[in-house]
């Protein structure tokens, strides 16, 4: 007996768009990430004495990027 599942055609999901709406809130979620961004940098400047670390606006832009997929997924 032939097995017929295994060959069952798989639909590849094409990327969705981001529209204003998506560019709003990460906007929004950015701003508001700064000054947790820039505080949590500054312990990690005195915690590891050094300066080659990522600054503020990279683990902004990291966290609203992380976030914001998260809000329109649901």
């Amino acid at each position: 007996m032939a097995d017929v599942t295994s060959n069952v055609p798989r639909h590849h999901h094409a990327p969705r768009k981001r529209g204003a709406e998506f560019y709003t809130y990460f906007a929004l979620i950015f701003i508001a990430a700064l000054p947790f961004s820039t505080v949590q940098w500054g312990v990690s400047i005195v915690q590891r004495r050094t300066l080659n670390l990522r600054g503020p606006l990279a683990r902004a832009w990291a966290e609203a990027d992380r976030i914001t997929p998260l809000l329109f997924s649901l």
